[in-house]
C-alpha cells in the first residue's frame, strides 16, 4: 500500500500509544465502544469511569486535554437533537430549571450524550495516534473486506486533489465577477457540481488505466507487514476488558 497522506486529527508523538500496531488500537477501540453502548444508561457512575479510562489513555499518548476537546466539537451537530428529547419524549414530567420535561426524555437525552461523547473520543483519540495509512494497514491486517480498504485509501488519496480542484473552479468563477447572492446563482453551482463530477469520473479512469498499465490485477500491494506480539495485543486490550468489568458492574449493581 503506498504512502498515506497525514491528516489534522494526528498529533506526532513517541509515546506507548504511538508505539501499539494500528490493527490492535482498532480492535482496542471498537470493543471499548461496544462495551459502553451496552451499559445501562442508568449506570451513571460506569460513564464516569469510561471517561477517566478514556483520560489515562490520553495521558499515556501524551495528547493534551485542549487538543482532545477541541476535536469532540465534531459531534455536535449529531448530538444536538438529545436536547430536543427531553421535550417530545412522553412520560412523566418534572421541572427543570422551572421548565417542565419529560423523565424518560432526560434519560434518553443522557443516553445519546454520554455515548457519544465516549465514542467519539475514543475515535479522537485513535485518529490522534495513528496516521491514515497506519489505519489502512490495520484494517486490512483486520481482514476487512480488501475492496472497502482500497476505496478508503483512494479517497484518502484523492480528497485533496478534488478539494484542490473545486478551489480552483470557484477561483476562476470569482475572477470573472461571480459571487453566489442567492437562488437565482443555484443553476451555476449546479452545473459546477457537475463539471466537478465528470472532472473527477475522468482522472479516476485515468488512474485506473494507469494501474493497469503497472500490473494492477484488483489487489494493493502490501509493502510492509504489520505484526503484533502478545504483550502488545495485552496492553491494547487493558482498555476495553476493564470497561468491560466496569460494564457488568453496572448490570449487576
Amino acid at each position: 500500500m503506498g504512502a498515506g497522506h497525514s491528516h489534522k486529527l494526528y498529533r506526532h508523538g513517541h509515546s506507548p500509544v504511538h508505539a501499539l500496531p494500528p490493527h490492535c488500537k482498532l480492535a482496542a477501540v471498537l470493543c471499548f465502544v461496544l462495551v459502553v453502548v451496552s451499559t445501562p444508561r442508568e449506570a451513571v457512575w460506569a460513564f464516569a469511569l469510561y471517561a477517566a479510562l478514556l483520560g489515562g489513555v490520553a495521558a499515556a499518548s501524551r495528547v493534551p486535554p485542549g487538543f482532545l476537546l477541541r476535536r469532540l466539537v465534531i459531534e455536535v451537530p449529531f448530538v444536538a437533537f438529545a436536547f430536543l428529547m427531553p421535550f417530545v419524549v412522553p412520560g412523566e414530567q418534572t421541572h427543570l430549571l422551572f421548565v417542565p420535561v419529560s423523565v424518560p426524555g432526560l434519560w434518553d437525552a443522557w443516553n445519546v450524550l454520554a455515548k457519544g461523547t465516549l465514542g467519539v473520543a475514543a475515535s479522537v483519540l485513535l485518529a490522534a495516534t495513528t496516521e491514515l495509512r497506519a489505519l489502512l494497514l490495520g484494517l486490512q491486517r483486520l481482514k476487512l473486506p480488501p475492496l472497502l480498504v482500497q476505496i478508503a485509501s483512494f479517497m484518502i488519496r484523492y480528497g485533496d486533489v478534488i478539494t484542490d480542484e473545486m478551489r480552483r473552479m470557484s477561483v476562476a468563477r470569482r475572477s470573472r465577477g461571480f459571487e453566489a447572492k442567492g437562488v437565482r446563482h443555484w443553476g451555476v453551482l449546479a452545473k459546477s457540481a457537475g463539471a466537478l463530477f465528470i472532472r473527477s469520473y475522468e482522472r479516476g479512469e485515468r488512474v485506473h488505466l494507469a494501474m493497469v498499465s503497472r500490473g494492477y490485477t484488483g489487489t494493493m500491494p502490501v509493502l510492509d507487514e504489520v505484526t503484533a506480539s502478545r504483550a502488545q495485543w495485552a496492553s491494547a486490550a487493558a482498555l476495553p476488558l476493564t470497561a468491560l468489568v466496569v460494564c457488568l458492574l453496572g448490570w449487576t449493581l
